[in-house]
Formats: structure tokens, C-alpha cells, sequence
């Protein structure tokens, strides 16, 4: 059996994991959320103490990481390191940089990529991350580059950060997400690019059920589903 693959790249903020959720419930496809993944390495090097920029340092832990996945019977993706439930832990404010600098290092990055490849062979899924359609799934039937406005991401960022009881401050957060993306695009493994053969979605002037219908008018134009 052929299993369908859509992935979705772009920039932090750019509302690809509440939109891919969302389309995966819709159309019945696996959610693969690679950012959680990331991110779960980022709270082991934090407990851990090493410097996230420190490649052999965080190589070195690696294999010592039990980094598992598992879906709750709404479908939604959890994440576990050792056996820990920490899917509430990886979304702290401080997990986003450790995720982005220890993503940067190759050995991380293979670490992780068979794990996202053998779900996409077992499954219909939609994956999202920032080198899908470029890196993990170069073939896969559908590509999606999500972007908006770096003012737009922030400001979601910052309502988020709020929902969640945690104090923010608007410029900072602005200035974080400048920064996100000119790490990931200037990193030197796997930068954060659109694929060439990719379709673009703008959603600086769209509401979250705006953006939804958009991508899944793109997803049956493309994969008639």
C-alpha cells in the first residue's frame, strides 16, 4: 500500500503544528509533530546541563536518550524521555532555543531521522518541521512552505505565551523570533529553505480557520482527498 505524505516547512510561528493537527484530524492522516522531537532533545540537554551549541558534548548524550512517541486516543502526538510524559515540559520558553541550537548539529539530525522517515512509510501522515520537504521527505506528495510575517508570528507567540500564565513581553518575543530565523536559516546543517518544489501559504492576514481552509483547499487541489 502507497501511504500519502504532505509536509509542511517554515519559519517558528508560523502556525504549523496547530494547523497540522488540525488537517490531520480532518483528513484522517497521522500527525507527526518533528519540532516535539527536537524539542525533547533540547529538555534532556537542558536537564543535563550542557551548553546546547556544544556539539560533541550533545552527541555524547544521545545514546543514552530514550525518545519515544506515542497518541492519545484523540490522535494527538505526546512525547516521552525515559518513560516521562513530557509533552508539557518541551513547550517552556526556554526549550525553543536549546531545540533550535541543538537541532544545528548534524549528529542530532541523523540521530532523529530514520524515526521520522519509518512512520511516513507506515502511515498517511502530515509532518511538519523546517527541512520536511527538503531533507526528511524529499519525495513526499505534497509540499507546504507555511509562512507570515515575522510581526504576525510574534504576536501569536506572545497570546500563546500568555494563554499559558506566562509572563512575556511583546519586543522580547518579537526579537526571539528574528532571531529563530536567522539561526535556522543560516545554520549549516539542514537551514531552513523552501523546497523549490513547494507551495507557498501566507497566513500573515489570516485567523486560524482562515489558514485551515486555505491549506486544505491546496491538499485536495493536489492529493484529491
Amino acid at each position: 500500500m502507497k501511504y500519502r505524505s504532505i509536509a509542511i516547512d517554515g519559519p517558528s510561528g508560523a502556525g504549523k503544528s496547530t494547523l497540522a493537527k488540525r488537517l490531520a484530524q480532518e483528513l484522517g492522516f497521522l500527525y507527526v509533530d518533528t519540532g516535539a522531537i527536537y524539542r525533547t532533545v533540547g529538555v534532556a540537554v537542558h536537564r543535563q546541563g550542557i551548553d546546547p551549541a556544544d556539539g560533541t558534548a550533545v552527541a555524547a548524550l544521545l545514546p543514552e536518550l530514550g525518545i519515544t512517541m506515542g497518541y492519545g486516543e484523540d490522535g494527538l502526538q505526546h512525547m516521552f524521555l525515559d518513560g516521562e510524559d513530557v509533552t508539557t515540559a518541551i513547550r517552556e520558553n526556554e526549550i525553543s532555543a536549546y531545540a533550535s541550537k541543538a537541532a544545528a548539529i548534524p549528529a542530532v539530525r541523523e540521530f532523529l531521522l530514520e524515526m521520522q522517515r519509518r512512520l511516513s512509510r507506515e502511515h498517511d501522515v502530515i509532518m511538519d518541521g523546517r527541512d520536511i520537504g527538503t531533507v526528511v521527505l524529499p519525495q513526499a506528495d505534497l509540499k507546504i512552505f507555511l509562512t507570515a510575517a515575522p510581526e504576525a508570528r510574534a504576536q501569536r507567540r506572545y497570546r500563546e505565551l500568555l494563554a499559558r500564565g506566562q509572563q512575556a513581553d511583546f519586543v522580547h518575543v518579537l526579537a526571539e523570533v528574528i532571531e529563530r530565523d536567522r539561526r535556522d536559516m543560516e545554520r549549516e546543517t539542514a537551514p531552513l529553505r523552501q523546497a523549490e518544489d513547494a507551495v507557498v501559504a501566507d497566513t500573515t492576514a489570516l485567523d486560524l480557520e482562515g489558514s485551515l481552509q486555505l491549506l486544505l483547499g491546496l491538499i485536495r487541489e493536489h492529493l484529491h482527498v
